[in-house]
């Protein structure tokens, strides 16, 4: 599975430092005022954190730096493969990089992660809107740098922002499409302009963009594969690697930016290392042995039956839950609908029947999982029971152009008999084959043209091979010829983002309050045909066009939640997605050698980040 995240747990995430002018809060960020500095936005809200705040509540101030953190990494952003690398550029679409590559880099502002949407500035000190919004001049810190000690110049936000938006990875490109300017304005000044035709909150998102280096990459091929670093700015910098085996991550000492209010307290670990494993039960190994100290478990049969080695018994290893952020989540089957067979609604809705939740989660799931219906599962812009007026009024004019299911209750997936083979759901499914022209011949469906239904189920790791069968079983039973198909990782990444496949598992998580850009990554016609988006299905309806437009155009929360709900109810009603399933929380396992602090923060967990070695703990298990 790929774990996508839009807005990627946005890079900015990964960032941090405050700006100490005077607070513009309590009003949203459509009625901030403009022509006046800033040190954050929101996107409809208050600011949590005043200006001159020391450090936010979330950090360990008193936390030792050292030790190493070898981990598993749960998620990943852009051209990253947690299998292989064979590339360190990890903004470009081309390539395999390594995860946490993000973490090198700075960006102009960050996000406080125990906030759903409020950007606060890094390497700028401050953000200035002009009267039309369309405009945003930012003041940069004159003591942010890059590794080689270089001053970071608006030369350098320029040039970071025209390259991205030329040649980057198309989370970049689709982002910056209404961006008409990024140009320095002094030395310490740097002004982003659009066309007006952008989100209002574009703005949150592209301030969390990469800041490069203009020096150290002119006259230098930048979309290509390479295993030379760039040169960043961040709490890491690039150490130890053995391309597609493992890479370490080594904390910058002289870091700028490590006295700032929102990098204090965080980024204690002297090294962090990936180890790469083709499979999930080499990477389980390498964990038992002691090799991986801290794993996210995302096998519910090894959660359930695995951790019952020594470790475990005489408690050098803890097992635990954490609770999962709060945003929206979706792991899904995605159906490609630039292949024929796949566009036809009733297609879609009959390979969804075939898929037996209740007797996977009570025979190979333990009964750990819940049945997902929405892409926004776990979030406030799932909706439920039938349209309210308010929704009515964004629906109704789309009325013939959308499936009459979105007028209803909302979609919900139906519950099998947990038999593994539900006769009901089968035969229901092989009615709608055939209403949708497809007719059994020698047990195989045909088109009228003669073409057998063919499904290729392209997967990257075996895990799925045990977990799937009764799928294909019941797909094949109403004949669809289907199989599996395992690939390498690299040649499974070059799949998946050229659309080169039938159907493949994703699982992605939005923003606490997502935004138009990553809405239309996803859901949009724009990105329909643009290799490397994540628009897996192939979506492209100008009525879901609509309902996107809608929430980006929102001036309120309430009125974003209206649009969000909208958009939930058309895009299950089209199934263009299968949903799979959740749960509430992380489950997670790992050496007790380290301390935290608890609560963790509600809208992200980056535990490489806010852990830290624990020397006392190492030494009583060992592992000093």
């Amino acid at each position: 599975m790929n774990f996508s995240s839009l807005t990627r747990r946005k890079f900015l995430e990964l960032s941090g430092a405050a700006i100490a002018t005077p607070l513009v809060g309590g009003v949203a960020f459509a009625q901030v005022k403009t022509e006046t500095p800033l040190h954050g936005l929101s996107a409809f809200g208050d600011l949590k954190y005043q200006a001159g705040f020391e450090h936010f509540d979330y950090a360990s101030l008193d936390a030792p730096k050292g030790g190493t953190f070898n981990f598993s990494p749960g998620y990943w952003f852009f051209n990253q493969n947690t299998q292989t690398f064979n590339t360190l550029n990890s903004f470009v679409r081309t390539g395999d990089a390594p995860p946490r590559m993000e973490m090198c880099f700075d960006s102009l502002m960050m996000s406080a992660w125990d906030e759903p949407d409020a950007v606060y500035g890094l390497v700028a000190e401050s953000v200035t809107i002009s009267e039309d919004r369309n405009s945003f001049t930012f003041k940069l810190r004159s003591d942010a740098r890059f590794h080689d000690g270089s001053p970071i110049t608006a030369e350098d936000v320029a040039f970071s922002y025209n390259l991205l938006k030329e040649k980057g990875h198309p989370t970049f490109v689709l982002t910056l499409a209404e961006m008409s300017a990024a140009e320095p304005v002094g030395p310490q000044e740097f002004r982003l302009s659009f066309t007006g035709k952008q989100s209002e909150r574009t703005i949150l998102e592209v301030v969390g963009f990469p800041i490069l280096s203009k020096a150290s990459l002119e006259g230098k091929s930048f979309d290509s594969s390479t295993l030379e670093p760039l040169l960043g700015s961040g709490p890491y910098k690039v150490g130890k690697l053995a391309a597609g085996r493992y890479i370490e991550y080594e904390r910058v000492e002289d870091d700028w930016a490590r006295e700032h209010p929102s990098r204090r307290g965080l980024y204690h670990f002297d090294r962090i290392r990936i180890e790469f494993y083709g499979d999930r039960n080499a990477a389980f190994e390498a964990f038992k042995k002691g090799d991986i100290s801290w794993r996210g478990e995302f096998t519910s049969q090894v959660w359930a039956t695995g951790y019952n080695f020594p470790a475990v018994q005489d408690g050098r290893v803890v097992k635990r839950e954490f609770p999962s952020e709060l945003r929206p989540y979706f792991y899904c089957k995605a159906l490609n609908q630039r292949r024929e067979r796949f566009r036809d609604a009733r297609v879609r809705e009959a390979i969804a029947l075939c898929f037996d939740f209740e007797w996977i989660n009570k025979n190979l799931f333990y009964g750990l999982y819940d049945r997902s219906h929405s892409p926004f599962e776990q979030s406030p812009y799932k909706t439920e029971g039938l349209p309210s007026e308010e929704e009515l009024a964004l629906l109704e004019p789309l009325r013939g152009k959308i499936p009459d299911e979105a007028f209803g209750e909302a979609v919900m997936q139906p519950a099998s008999d947990g038999s593994g083979r539900d006769r009901t759901m089968l035969r229901r499914a092989r009615e709608l084959m055939e209403a949708a022209g497809w007719h059994a011949r020698d047990g195989v469906l045909h088109n009228a043209a003669g073409e057998r239904f063919t499904l290729e189920y392209l997967v990257n790791d075996e895990i799925f091979l045990r977990v799937e069968p009764s799928f294909i079983g019941n797909l094949r039973a109403i004949g669809i010829d289907a199989r599996m198909r395992q690939v390498d990782p690299a040649q499974y990444q070059l799949r998946q983002v050229s659309f080169d496949f039938d159907l493949i598992e994703i699982a992605f998580s939005l923003g606490a309050t997502p935004t138009y850009d990553s809405l239309v990554q996803f859901f949009h016609s724009r990105t329909a045909n643009v290799e490397g988006s994540y628009n897996y299905t192939g979506t492209a309806d100008p009525a879901v066009d609509s309902l996107v437009e809608a929430a980006g155009k929102a001036r309120t929360r309430e009125e974003f939640t209206i649009a969000m709900h909208a958009l939930d109810r058309v895009l299950r009603a089209r199934r263009d997605w299968i949903p799979n399933w959740h749960t509430a929380n992380h489950r997670v396992a790992y050496w007790d050698m380290f301390g935290f602090k608890e609560p963790k923060p509600d809208y992200f967990f980056p535990v490489e980040a806010l852990w830290w070695y624990d020397e006392e703990k190492a030494k009583a298990i060992g592992k000093a």
